[in-house]
């Protein structure tokens, strides 16, 4: 069965594994985790469990807000995720912990990548230069534009523009440890955003 948890990304730090080798890890708080709401396929056509993560400020909250977290006795959520699995083990108002997940499932993780503003072709999307020497008059600028003949630059043509900020999905990462006393998941490897930035973590599509 999908499992899913919603989280903060703290940063990343390393720890030793049991044959003594140095394992990069990235940790993720994941305690506060609410079920806000059960979607059905009698109703809604298709089973989910609606997660909600990290309160409002009271100053913050709107009405919807209040009436939709008063159902599941819960504090208005500022990050609210569905997960696609049977609702049978879910209730309305159960708080999700990190032992939902054991130490060796593989996971993916979904996150907003860091923003690196207005980049260029070179570092947006890999591009080569041109040559350095003092006779080039072609450095770092995107290149050919296209044929001469349609008169216009076909659409999805790499150019220079904002870079990041989008959403990413990294797959098959390894949990490689659950504090369950401190709401914490130790994912093998790095994950997408900056440091404090929300994460979904699922069970893995592909290699289970």
């Amino acid at each position: 069965m999908a499992k899913g948890i919603l989280g903060t990304k703290l940063g990343m730090t390393q720890i030793f594994n049991e044959s003594g080798e140095v394992v990069p890890v990235t940790v993720v708080s994941v305690e506060g985790n609410v079920v806000l709401q059960l979607k059905t396929t009698e109703v809604d056509g298709y089973e989910a469990v609606q997660l909600g993560f990290g309160d409002i400020k009271e100053g913050r909250q709107n009405k919807p807000q209040k009436g939709h977290a008063a159902k599941a006795n819960a504090t208005p959520k500022r990050f609210i995720k569905e997960i696609r699995t049977s609702v049978a083990d879910f209730e309305i108002g159960q708080e999700i912990k990190a032992d939902t997940f054991a130490a060796g499932e593989m996971v993916d993780v979904t996150g907003t990548s860091k923003g690196k503003g207005f980049a260029g072709a070179i570092k947006r999307h890999n591009q080569s230069r041109g040559p350095m020497a003092h006779g080039s008059r072609y450095h770092r600028r995107p290149g050919s534009m296209g044929p001469v003949a349609p008169n216009r630059v076909f659409k999805g043509k790499l150019l220079p523009g904002r870079m990041g900020g989008e959403q990413i999905t990294v797959q098959n990462l390894e949990i490689v440890k659950v504090d369950a006393e401190r709401g914490l998941l130790l994912v093998k490897g790095a994950i997408p955003g900056a440091r404090k930035s929300q994460v979904v973590i699922k069970t893995a599509v592909e290699g289970n």
